[in-house]
Parts: structure tokens; sequence; C-alpha cells
């Protein structure tokens, strides 16, 4: 074959092939052979009729429409191979240009690649700190509010109560019926409709109507809102006093974090730490890979950036689902359309998406990172954990035993990803702070640890038992005593 190669300035490869006519002669005889098979040509069993006599019922032309048809299905993958190309996507045969000879022209999306230039020069602190005693004393404090219990009062609503209200406004966004809102002592941030709208409402009873009339910032999130003034006529339905559970033994054994409460404080400050971290590698990570994205190059088809805005929007409605409704509602509501959305809020985040991932893999490709099979169990068994504990029946899964089969290897493979990227991310986390360390230091570091613990199971195990300590001697002062 003789083949002629273009990049495309889009990421395509354009592959002009022109084939031996020795070549399509033999994948003539073939399609003559398949045509006879399902022909019926007088005289002849199916598939014996000779080359000529096929060409003489059917045409020159089938046949040799069939033969390029049977000529692409086998020689494709040879003739990305012969072309030095990695799709990124099925190609697709553009234009038959000649039939003598046979000369055919290809379009084949490329694999995206990504050069993340100097990234070894990245630097970056990571400040987290643990949270104050403060923030524990208000999970704590929220975690109470979980537990307590209410009552219908008389009286006007004042710090702590929750009230139930009936929101009516020109803008839709902003009516609601039967709305409950906690007044706290702090704003919240998430608090709706916007942060201190429950506090208007202390001093009003139930039957009570007023008018709050609030100005949205122009940045705000929702689109419909932004730097409106908007007057809102509220009418409080319910006052619900609330009764707090006394902060002691008995509340922390009610919560299930320990039998006593410094237990309980104890859990509560690590769940906040943990939450704390996370929220901040998220931001630092971000930051992070947008540092990386400056001095990177991208270059990539849109069929990627395409497939990856249909898992964006497959994502979206996955989790519209759980909320019992469909995109095409969830459009009407937002006042859009399909396509609008897509290419205004889809793409937008499918592109953030796609080249973070490329630059993850690129990191994992370039510093040699694996998955141990301990770190990959590790993860499996802590997915597989988290879906039964959300109520999944390996027994249900459609399909039997091949089905859970498939499903086990989807979340080992899931898994597997989510190591690599935690990897990848703590690599460079270690380049941004001043700590990195090469494949080779690495792999020499995790040799010598496996050699050392090694050396500890044998020292442990040459230890003759009449000389392991007694755990009923005790302690000499103890032996003393006696």
């Amino acid at each position: 074959m003789n083949i002629q190669k273009t990049i495309e300035e889009n990421h395509e490869a354009k592959l002009v092939v022109e084939v031996e006519a020795e070549k399509i002669e033999q994948y003539k005889r073939r399609a003559a052979r398949k045509i006879a098979e399902r022909a019926k040509i007088p005289g002849f069993r199916p598939g014996k009729a000779p080359y000529h006599m096929v060409v003489l019922n059917y045409g020159e032309q089938a046949v040799l429409e069939q033969a390029i048809d049977m000529f692409v299905d086998d020689e494709y993958a040879n003739i990305l191979k012969e072309a030095g190309v990695e799709p990124g996507a099925a190609g697709t045969l553009e234009a038959i240009d000649s039939l003598d000879p046979v000369k055919l022209t290809f379009r084949v999306p490329l694999a995206p690649e990504v050069d993340l230039g100097d990234y070894h020069s990245l630097r970056m602190p990571y400040e987290w700190t643990a949270p104050s005693q403060e923030e524990v004393d208000k999970a704590l404090a929220d975690l109470r509010q979980m537990y307590a219990t209410t009552e219908n009062v008389e009286r006007e609503a004042r710090e702590g109560d929750f009230v139930l209200v009936d929101v009516k406004s020109e803008l839709p966004e902003l009516n609601r019926e039967g709305f409950a809102t906690l007044i706290r002592a702090e704003e919240q941030d998430a608090e709706w409709p916007y942060a201190g709208f429950a506090k208007e409402l202390i001093g009003m009873k139930a039957g009570d109507v007023k008018t709050v009339k609030h100005t949205f910032p122009e940045d705000w999130d929702v689109e419909e809102l932004k730097g409106k003034e908007a007057e809102m006529q509220v009418t409080v339905k319910v006052v619900r006093g609330v009764t707090l559970p006394e902060l002691d033994d008995e509340f922390a054994k009610t919560v299930g974090a320990g039998e006593t409460l410094d237990e309980l404080k104890e859990a509560v400050k690590k769940d906040v730490e943990a939450r704390s971290k996370a929220e901040y590698d998220d931001k630092y990570f971000v930051e992070l890979i947008e540092k990386i994205k400056e001095g990177a190059t991208f270059k990539y088809h849109q069929h990627s950036l395409d497939h990856e805005s249909e898992h964006v929007l497959q994502d979206l409605s996955n989790r519209l689902a759980q909320q019992g409704m469909d995109l095409d509602t969830y459009f009407k509501f937002r006042n859009t359309t399909r396509e609008k959305f897509i290419e205004e809020e889809v793409k937008p985040v499918a592109k953030k998406r796609l080249e973070r991932s490329l630059i993850l893999d690129e990191i994992v490709r370039r510093e040699k990172l694996e998955v141990s099979n301990e770190a990959l169990d590790a993860e499996f068994n802590s997915t597989i954990g988290s879906l039964i504990m959300q109520g999944l029946d390996m027994r249900k899964i459609q399909g039997g035993k091949k089905g859970q089969q498939e499903f086990a290897q989807a979340v080992a493979m899931e898994s597997a990803n989510r190591v690599l990227t935690r990897q990848a991310l703590d690599l460079l986390k270690s380049i941004a702070i001043g700590e990195y360390k090469s494949p080779e230091e690495r792999a020499a570091q995790a040799a010598e640890e496996t050699s050392a613990e090694a050396q500890a199971e044998e020292t442990e195990a040459a230890v003759p038992m009449n000389e392991a300590p007694s755990v009923s001697e005790g302690s000499s002062e103890e032996q003393a005593k006696s």
C-alpha cells in the first residue's frame, strides 16, 4: 500500500491510500465468493458459482464495491499502524477517489495529546491548618440540632426556632409554599434565598405577613436573579420551638459515635478536620492544575470534547433522576434549550474535565505511577462497601454470575482510576512543595521499605518462645509489690 498522511489543524489525520492491483484482485475473488454464497445463480449451488458468472450476473461494480468493503474491514488497523496514527475515535472512509487504481481517503480523529511544559518547576505552598475549636464546637451544635425535638409555639419567632413560611414574589425563582427555615445565630452562605433571610422572621408569629426586600449581587449563582431587586411577601404559617438534647454521655450513645461525651467530641473533631482538609485539597489541586495548564499545550479533536460533553450531560441526568426530574423538565425550569445549555454550560465544563484528565494521565505516564494490589483491593472493598450501605444487592444484578463479574470489573477499573488520580495529585503536590522524588528514587525507597519489613518479620519469627516476655508478669514495680 502507498499511504499519504496529512495532519490537519483540527487534530485529524487525512490518509490517502492507494491499493496494489494484486491485493484488490484477491479481495475481488473473495467478494465474488461471498456474493455467490447468498445469491441465486442458475445452474450453481450457493457459493459454487465461478468468478466470471458472478460478474456476469451482478456486474463488475458490485463485486468491486464488496471487495473494497472487505478490504477496509480487514486492513484498516494495518493502515493506521503503517501510517503511524494513534486514533482517538473511529475513523471514516471519506471518499473512493479512484477505482483504477483503487485509491481511498480516510479521516481519522487523532488521540488527544498534551505537552506539560516545565511542570517540575511549579511551586505552590500547601498551607492547610486544622480547624479551630470554635469550628468544632459549631459542628457539635449542628449535631445537637439534628437530634433536637420541636413543638408548635404561640409566641413570636426567635433565634433557634424553626419557621414554616409561604414566600410570594413576581420573580418565579422566589416563590415557595411551606418552606421551613431555621433562624440561626450566624448567617449561612447556603441559606435560601440569601444569607440573612431567616433573621427577617424574628418577632413574627403564625399568621403574620411581612414584605421583605433584597437586591441580589451581579455575581449571584442563580442567573435569573443576578442584579435583581426582589420584593417578597412572607407569610408565617407555623413557629416551632426547638429543644436541644443535653450534651452528655447518653447523647454520645444516641449518636453512635462512642460511649462517652469525650469520644463523641473526638469523633466530631476528626470529622471536621477531614472535611476541612478535603475542602482545602479540592481548591488546592484545582489551582495547582490551572497553573500547569498555563504552561501546557493541548491538542485534541472535536470528537474528544463532544464525547466528554456526553459524560457531563449524563452525570447531570443521573443527579436529576435522584431528585425525580429529567433533563427536559430541567431545561424548561432553566428557560433554555438543550442546544443552548450544551453550548453555554456543558461544553465549558467538559473542556475543563478533558484537559484535567489529560494532564493527570500524562503525569501517570511520565512518572511511571502504578497501582499496587494492596491499594486496589482497599479501594475496591471501600467502594463495594459504600454501595452496599446505599442498598446495593449483588444478587440482584442483572445477568446472573456474568453480570456480577462485569459489574465487579467495572468497579475495579474505576477503583484503579481513582487510586492513580490520587497518586498523580500527591506527586504534583510533592513537586509544588519541593519534595519531589524521581521514579527511580521512589522505587529505591519502596525496595528499602520492603526489605526492612521483611527483616523485621524474620527477626520476630527468630525470637525463641521461652525468651518472649510473659503478658502475665506485669511490670517490675508490680512484681515488687507482690
